[in-house]
């Protein structure tokens, strides 16, 4: 679990591809405090397991689904990553619940700017936007953002002059991928609400139903 709070940009050391595996190791520093073999470390929001790692780097090992799902598979040596390392008991949750369980990507259609803040516009699937509501949340390249208003196939954020030198998004170029992350909970209510739909037969609006519904008081006439 994560925050969407980043901690530090990384840098993409090296790509190595084999017939049967796909690692990438990543230049560090802070994410490395304290680290051990097997840690999850959030790269560009994708949740990863650290298989190896030295002072000021480490390797993850992509699987063919993550490299399908994510943009993590077109990453090069020298393109920058957001990095944030697992939360603790005693880590402040000061974005939102971030699983880094990537749902799919979204293309940059527009960017702009805003005295020191950037309107960035993102286009994605209709079905995705189901789970996107005004001023909820979105993970974006594993950053916890506030929507700002959206559209059929869009929605859009605005990047404060802060966040944009802590993140890579500002670094982005319209028609680049990002990888999105909806908020769970949007998608535990539409579970739960459409098992109780399917378990439960549709009652004929009547004036039977309305009263026994508390809609009209018992006895009164139409």
């Amino acid at each position: 679990m994560f925050t969407g709070l980043i901690e530090e940009i990384g840098a993409i050391a090296h790509v190595k591809k084999s017939d049967n595996s796909f690692d990438l190791t990543i230049h560090a520093k802070t994410i490395l405090e304290g680290a051990i073999l097997g840690d999850s470390i959030a790269v560009n929001g994708v949740c990863l397991t650290i298989t190896h790692f030295t002072n000021d780097q480490f390797t993850v090992g992509l699987a063919p689904e993550t490299r399908n799902r994510t943009n993590l598979g077109a990453l090069k040596a020298g393109d920058r990553v957001n990095l944030e390392r697992a939360v603790t008991p005693t880590t402040r949750l000061g974005g939102h619940f971030v699983q880094g369980h990537v749902d799919t990507t979204g293309t940059i259609k527009n960017i702009t700017p805003d005295e020191d803040a950037l309107w960035i516009t993102v286009q994605t699937s209709p079905e995705l936007m189901r789970y996107i509501v005004t001023k909820g949340y979105i993970t974006i390249d594993g950053t916890s953002l506030t929507i700002v208003d959206t559209g059929p196939d869009w929605f859009n954020i605005t990047l404060i002059a802060y966040s944009q030198s802590k993140v890579i998004l500002s670094q982005k170029k319209i028609g680049d991928s990002v990888n999105l992350e909806v908020d769970i909970l949007a998608k535990y209510v539409e579970r739960i609400t459409t098992a109780q739909n399917q378990n439960k037969p549709a009652s004929p609006l009547t004036r039977e139903f309305l009263s026994d519904n508390g809609f009209f008081p018992q006895g009164a006439s139409s």
